[in-house]
Order: structure tokens, then sequence, then C-alpha cells
């Protein structure tokens, strides 16, 4: 199989013991994971989120660093 680049959205949620990963959301392009990354850093409760891409080979789970 080729490989293909994910985009993602991850929000940093605040818990009652500091901060926590919250729910990944996979995107369409680069720009549209940062433009969810922003709203997401908006909403109640959210520390901050980042943007990043992955890219690799799902058949073989070889992927690039983050």
């Amino acid at each position: 199989m080729s490989e293909v680049t994910y985009y993602v959205a991850l929000p940093f949620v605040m818990a009652d013991d500091g901060v926590a990963p919250g729910e990944a959301m996979e995107c369409l392009s680069a720009n549209a994971s940062v433009m969810r990354a922003e709203a997401l850093s908006r909403k109640p409760r959210c520390a901050g989120a980042v943007a990043f891409s992955r890219t690799g080979d799902p058949s073989s789970g070889d992927f690039d660093r983050c």
C-alpha cells in the first residue's frame, strides 16, 4: 500500500489531576487541522490544542515521526 498522510487536531483538557489529552480529530488537510486546533483551544476546560500530521504506510504500521 502507498503512504498516506493523516492530519490531526489534538486538544488538551483540564482534568482533576492536571492536563490530559482529549479526543484526537482527523482532518482533511493541514490547514483544516490548524483551524480545528484553534477552535478546540477556545472551548471551556480546554488548556490548548496542537495540530500535527503523520505520514506512513497503514498496512505495515510504519510511520514517520510527528
